[in-house]
């Protein structure tokens, strides 16, 4: 693993996007779960439905997640240190990003994640079974939070910055 101190410096002031937190989220009893991602500089997010709690949904769930997405924004990935990012190393060979880990129990090191997770449980309150969201309503909430004004962005809304972001890099992402 690969500490988040050794992020190059660029990736911290969120001057250029592509660079990621995520986040996999139990549901009551380890019986569901959803992983959550957050573009830093957009705040455009991506919520994907696992098969289950382990390593393997990990990898499967956040490919699928990120294949919807031009390659021009993965920059970077961070994350906490559980069990279920196990195969990390293989998901960054797909990804073609490189993964930093927080501290344990260090969760300002991912201040737009927990942002996050104050909004995604507006839609997915604590304590809820996962499982009985598709990927469609995942997306659905997505959306949602995509098209959200946000006044850290002047009152833009996620996807709008990303679509601006990705344009000035010469890419159209698929949103």
């Amino acid at each position: 693993m690969v500490s988040l101190h050794e992020r190059p410096h660029d990736r911290i002031d969120r001057l250029i996007p592509g660079d990621w937190e995520g986040d996999f989220v139990k549901g009551t009893g380890n019986a569901s779960a959803i992983g959550r991602l957050v573009e830093r500089k957009s705040r455009y997010t991506l919520i994907a439905k696992m098969k289950d709690c382990g390593a393997q949904a990990a990898l499967d769930g956040f490919t699928q997640a990120f294949a919807k997405g031009p390659k021009m924004a993965r920059r970077s990935l961070a994350f906490d240190q559980g069990k279920e990012m196990a195969r990390h190393e293989e998901l960054s060979g797909r990804l073609g990003m490189p993964f930093y880990f927080c501290d344990p129990h260090s969760t300002w090191q991912r201040p737009s994640n927990e942002n996050l997770n104050g909004l995604v449980r507006q839609y997915l309150p604590k304590g809820i079974n996962r499982t009985i969201y598709s990927q469609r309503d995942l997306d659905r909430i997505a959306h949602s939070l995509n098209t959200r004004p946000r006044a850290i962005l002047g009152f833009q809304t996620p996807e709008d910055v990303f679509i601006a972001e990705m344009a000035k890099l010469g890419g159209a992402p698929q949103t």
